[in-house]
């Protein structure tokens, strides 16, 4: 295949990187604001009646989809470094095809619809996309608004919605703690009218930061026991100043990456607290790590320490349990493991569908639909092949990749770094951007031997 070609699935020339793999990965990483959380805390400032200020931004492409969907609302943002300015005071309504524009494909959009109805009475939500990971249906948000009295009108460019008599407090029980629609209970109550009481809502640590963030803003935001949060509506709320925690999933990559490399990466910026669960993992699994808990200058260092890594049974779950975007990394990590190693995904019921690419490249990883974890999930006996058996360790070898989603397509490019051969992997700029920042320098930072098809290595 040149430089030139495509690939024969659906990949194009001009989005491929080429990787030439065994190297193990050395160095040093940085890691800026969660993806989960700054996208949130962006929309969030449209609620404010003063300017806020968010820090540690990384430059990623769900930042510049929020910044275009701000921007069409009225919102002032100025980007300096990684500091955010946006300046909400002249909010206005934006034209559909203004927002289908800066949408994309991003569901984002779903997230603006309480800060929009409380400052603008109105909202639209054009047709969303997203990862192909499984259903993440906007029934939840829509069921949600509807009982805070949004009133809304599906047609065929989307979905138009409106407040004609102000939102008030609801109490709403989640049929899964779902983090989105968590998130849009908070954006949406923070303003409502009397109480709002969330129960069985998600309260992963970017929930727990959004959280703050709207306190800081002058919510008054409870936290209980058994998931259940509650939340008294106020008249008005000001601007906000605020550092965004840390992205432990990018963290977590990089660590699975030093893994399945044999490598060695010092990831500032990670902290121990909301990275816990992985951390047993990842130990569990035979791998070792060091915590700098120097408050601006510390993180964790991830190596292989030389020994035969260990299989382990392992399920994803709902914080404080395994994280559903950890998994596809640790996957690639466990094909090396010695012994048969079980992954039961228990939060999306379609996120198996890369280990076809892994199994091309010589993994031996077999997907069951029996739930093969601790307790069934809602997915078993469904016919969802959301258990995964990996048998180890496997010889890797160079493949031509198609990258699924985010998550996943990190989880290839590990794989052609650890296999032996050269790798093309297509699709990097459409998913790997969203949620990585400056990944190439970084790749090449810790001594991986990539190049895109126009250039050459030394």
């Amino acid at each position: 295949m040149s430089s030139t070609d495509a690939t024969p699935e659906t990949g194009t020339s001009d989005d491929v990187l080429i990787i030439h793999g065994g190297t193990p990965l050395e160095g040093e990483v940085t890691v800026r604001g969660a993806k989960n959380l700054v996208s949130k805390a962006m929309v969030a400032a449209l609620l404010g009646t003063s300017p806020s200020v968010l820090r540690s931004v990384p430059a990623i492409r769900d930042v510049e989809v929020v910044t275009g969907l701000l921007r069409v609302h009225g919102v002032d943002v100025e980007l300096d470094g990684d500091t955010l300015y946006m300046d909400p005071t002249s909010v206005e309504s934006a034209g559909v095809e203004e927002i289908n524009v800066h949408a994309g494909t991003s569901r984002i959009p779903i997230l603006l619809c309480g800060p929009l109805l409380h400052r603008l009475g109105r909202a639209f939500i054009p047709d969303l996309g997203g990862c192909n990971i499984g259903g993440r249906p906007i029934d939840f948000h829509l069921d949600a608004l509807r009982k805070f009295g949004a009133v809304v009108d599906k047609d065929a460019d989307g979905t138009h919605l409106s407040a004609p008599n102000g939102l008030h407090g609801i109490r709403y029980e989640l049929e899964f703690p779902s983090v989105g629609a968590t998130e849009q209970v908070l954006l949406t109550a923070v303003m409502a009218k009397g109480t709002t009481e969330l129960r069985n809502a998600a309260i992963e640590p970017e929930i727990i930061d959004l959280i703050c963030i709207l306190q800081k803003m002058g919510a008054i935001i409870k936290v209980h026991t058994n998931r259940v949060i509650e939340i008294v509506g106020v008249d008005e709320l000001k601007g906000y100043r605020h550092r965004a925690l840390p992205d432990r999933i990018e963290a977590a990559s990089w660590a699975s990456a030093a893994l399945a490399t044999e490598g060695s990466v010092f990831v500032r910026g990670a902290q121990q607290t909301d990275m816990m669960t992985f951390l047993n993992v990842f130990r569990s699994i035979g791998g070792a790590y060091e915590v700098d808990d120097d408050p601006t200058e510390g993180g964790i260092r991830f190596w292989h320490p030389g020994t035969a890594l260990k299989p382990v049974a392992i399920e994803t779950d709902v914080h404080p349990g395994l994280m559903t975007d950890w998994q596809q990394p640790l996957v690639v990590a466990l094909t090396q493991a010695d012994g048969l190693s079980i992954m039961h995904e228990t939060v999306y019921e379609n996120r198996f569908g890369y280990t076809s690419e892994l199994r091309r490249m010589g993994a031996n990883i077999e997907l069951y639909s029996d739930c093969l974890g601790g307790t069934p999930c809602r997915w078993g006996r469904r016919n969802f092949l959301h258990s995964a058996v990996i048998a180890g360790p496997s010889k890797l070898h160079a493949a031509d990749l198609q990258i699924p989603d985010l998550r996943a397509g990190f989880s290839h490019l590990i794989a052609a770094m650890a296999a032996e051969g050269t790798s093309r992997v297509y699709g990097v700029d459409r998913y790997i951007t969203r949620g990585y920042e400056n990944f190439e320098a970084k790749l090449l930072g810790l001594g991986a031997k990539i190049e895109r098809p126009s250039t050459k290595i030394a």
